[in-house]
């Protein structure tokens, strides 16, 4: 099987991480851009190795996945160790094993603790668990690769408590661009929803509530749907079994071919058949198809299940991010949830990171629902961008009045960032433990010396970024910081995209004006390109 370019480097990253001694590792991968597939070529790498594998995951639906991919992608068969079944005595070097049966201390001291070589951990976000961390304590001495599509900033900060690094990551935004997912476009209905009653359980909404605060408006959202996908496929995830089925009837009503799936239907698989072949356009789940389920033709889905949590809310998003064959896009339905307490995940979140980003995103997003008009989100990115920019630099302008008063020496980490507009480095969250440690004095004095404050730096994994950051520019003979500075200070703009030479030329001409802005020159509108003709 021919891999394509990122899910190749993605392989070799991994390997590349274990024989530099980074023994934990992860790969990040979108929803649909075959993750599967890369750690089945990666497990036949070690195979080769002669090395003994473990596939570890929390659903049969995810074993039989890992198992059958192994077999198309490798050629390479698998024994199971789940329920009755038991790989021991197999001469096969892959086993797919359920973590519910694995972590009984029992089953678990059948196996040597040097038994497995390596272990994939599939759904990575949940290794943290108990189940989890038993088995993989057992087997301590393997290497082990988590796989996940969905880390947020809390899943990276809790992961990061285990792995060692990120291997590899390939976003939702790349996948896009790339056309190996379908873009996303994101409706807000203007149907005000009161889940201000709700109560918080494990760190999100509790379902029992929600099931209750969504049961009013269960017709008025059956409308929108007629409105705006009676001609689509659409996946509805809803937080309760009866209110999945109370919803199904409902659209049924409406004129729609809706059928409901839970974890106790029986005829569960020929439903979901009957959806993928077209008997039904809808189907309704409780939290049922968040994994382990794919039907790429699906080019709508409806989130009446809302929460906080961003790897839930990608899940169910990516079960209709797939390409089609006629499939133009995906078609998001977002709601006007009304809380008071928790910031709820937009369709923003899917793709961006910043906070700032992700707030402007969903109000422009609210206000076009507001005229029936539904956003490509990498659009509505890109706008968001651009007016989370034009406030910033509102702000940065007040900030650069109040430092001049200050009179510093060296510049604010703040400034330099805003100045040279890195997001990476303005929403830089560690994640790794070495990343949360305090900066070296290294790393303190190599800030200074390149004319970088190093008071406001409070953590190794920025400095880290932050040093990496100005060694690149230099490279690249781009403005310095203190250029940088002492222009932005007399007004000039944009000085962070400037080379080096450019800002050098003209801090020599007002040095040489007595330290005064030369006749003729405006700092509001200099033009390099200008200056340069």
């Amino acid at each position: 099987m021919q891999l394509r370019p990122y899910q190749e480097e993605a392989r070799e990253s991994i390997q590349k991480e274990w024989r530099s001694g980074k023994r934990k590792t992860l790969l990040v991968l979108p929803t649909g851009t075959g993750k599967t597939i890369v750690f089945s070529k990666v497990i036949e790498d070690r195979v080769r190795e002669g090395e003994r594998v473990l596939v570890l995951a929390h659903r049969g639906e995810l074993l039989d996945q890992a198992s059958d991919k192994l077999v198309k992608a490798t050629g390479l068969k698998t024994a199971t160790e789940k329920a009755e079944q038991t790989s021991l005595g197999s001469f096969f070097r892959v086993v797919v094993g359920s973590v519910q049966t694995l972590q009984r201390e029992k089953r678990l001291k059948k196996f040597p603790k040097d038994y497995f070589d390596t272990i994939v951990v599939d759904e990575a976000h949940h290794c943290i668990s108990d189940s989890y961390q038993r088995v993989l304590s057992h087997f301590d001495e393997a290497n082990v690769l988590g796989v996940t599509a969905t880390p947020d900033r809390g899943d990276m900060r809790n992961l990061g408590t285990y792995f060692d690094s990120l291997a590899y990551e390939y976003s939702l935004p790349k996948a896009i661009k790339d056309g190996y997912l379908s873009p996303i476009k994101a409706l807000t209905i203007p149907l005000h929803l009161d889940l201000s009653a709700v109560r918080q359980q494990a760190g999100d909404f509790s379902t029992k509530d929600l099931g209750n605060a969504l049961d009013p408006y269960l017709h008025q959202i059956a409308d929108e749907m007629v409105k705006n996908c009676m001609n689509r496929k659409t996946v509805v995830f809803l937080p309760l079994v009866k209110t999945s089925k109370k919803f199904q009837e409902i659209l049924n009503e409406k004129g729609f071919r809706a059928a409901e799936v839970n974890g106790e239907s029986d005829d569960r698989k020929e439903v979901l058949e009957d959806f993928e072949s077209g008997k039904y356009n809808v189907i309704c789940n409780s939290m049922l198809l968040t994994e382990g389920w794919d039907c790429p033709s699906v080019d709508c889905i409806v989130v009446l299940r809302p929460t906080k949590v961003r790897s839930l809310y990608s899940q169910m998003v990516g079960r209709g991010t797939r390409l089609y064959q006629g499939k133009e896009e995906l078609l998001l339905l977002d709601f006007l949830w009304h809380t008071e307490r928790h910031e709820l995940c937009h369709p923003a979140h899917l793709i961006t990171q910043s906070d700032e980003v992700a707030r402007k995103m969903t109000e422009n997003i609210e206000e076009a629902g507001a005229d029936g008009i539904a956003i490509d989100l990498e659009e509505a990115e890109s706008q968001a961008g651009k007016d989370v920019i034009a406030e910033r630099e509102e702000a940065l302008a007040k900030q650069l009045a109040e430092m001049r008063r200050r009179k510093r020496k060296l510049v604010d980490p703040l400034q330099f960032e805003m100045s040279i507009q890195a997001e990476d480095l303005t929403n830089y969250v560690p994640s790794f433990g070495w990343e949360m440690a305090p900066p070296s004095e290294g790393q303190l004095g190599a800030l200074e010396k390149l004319g970088i404050l190093p008071d406001a730096v409070d953590n190794a994994g920025k400095a880290s970024l932050l040093l990496e950051r100005l060694a690149k520019r230099k490279e690249a003979s781009l403005a310095t910081p203190k250029q940088i500075r002492f222009l932005e200070q007399r007004g000039f703009q944009h000085v962070g995209t400037w080379q080096f030479n450019d800002a050098n030329k003209l801090i020599s001409r007002i040095s040489a004006n007595g330290w005064r802005i030369p006749s003729g020159v405006d700092p509001q509108t200099y033009n390099l390109e200008k200056v340069g003709s």
